[in-house]
Parts: structure tokens; sequence; C-alpha cells
């Protein structure tokens, strides 16, 4: 699967997910829903992971993490919040820089129609 192929059936197990349960859950609710779809559907990813900052050839002992990092090509940020601002954006995109991963979607379940809480980020 390509890119573009992991990001429709992403966005697909969200809107079937966001419509089963609807807005106002916490983002670990949709993460283990999302998680369990993927694994229904054989589609492999990580969870929580754990990217490292690199600074003058040095491994920082603190980093980020990942919400999903689906086939090693997309990266998935989960949310449920009023309101996505640009530090949610620019969170995404560090995550693609530092991984090299090229796509990142970023989706807020808290939006009543689902469509409008889906960012596509490209690195």
């Amino acid at each position: 699967m390509d890119e573009n192929d992991i990001s429709e059936k992403l966005i697909g197990n969200c809107i079937k997910i966001h419509k089963e349960l609807g807005v106002g859950l916490l983002e670990s609710i949709y993460e283990e829903a999302l998680a369990y779809e993927l694994i229904k559907n054989g589609i492999s990813f990580k969870r929580q992971i754990e990217i490292p900052v690199i600074y003058d050839g040095k491994q920082l002992g603190i980093g980020f993490r990942a919400d999903l990092i689906i086939e090693e090509k997309v990266i998935l940020e989960l949310k449920s919040v009023e309101k996505i601002v640009p530090i949610h954006k620019k969170q995404l995109l560090t995550y693609l820089k530092l991984t090299g991963i090229q796509l990142g979607l970023l989706i807020n379940f808290n939006e009543i129609l689902l469509k409008d809480g889906i960012t596509r980020i490209k690195n």
C-alpha cells in the first residue's frame, strides 16, 4: 500500500469510529478503537512510538511520542480538542521531519462532522 491508500483507509476507519462513538471522548479511546480496526483489517502499525531528537550528533534524553505510525509510511496524530491550533500542525510536521516519513494525518475527533477535523500534512 502506498501513502494515499493508507490515508484513505485510515480516514474511512476514523469516520466509522466517529459515527459509532460520537464526539466528546478522550483521545485514548479513539486511539484504542482505531487500533482495533487496524488489527481487524490487517494493517500494521505501532502505537505511542518515541521519536528521538538529535542535536549536534547527540541523541537528547527527551523526545516526542507519535500516537500511531502506520505501515512505516504515515504518522497519525489523534486529537479530541475544541479546535486544532497551529501548534498541533507544527508538532506533526516536526514528527515527520524527525522520522523522515512523508505523510501525516492530524485528526480531531471533537468535530460534529469528522471531515472538518482532518488535516493532511506532507513533509
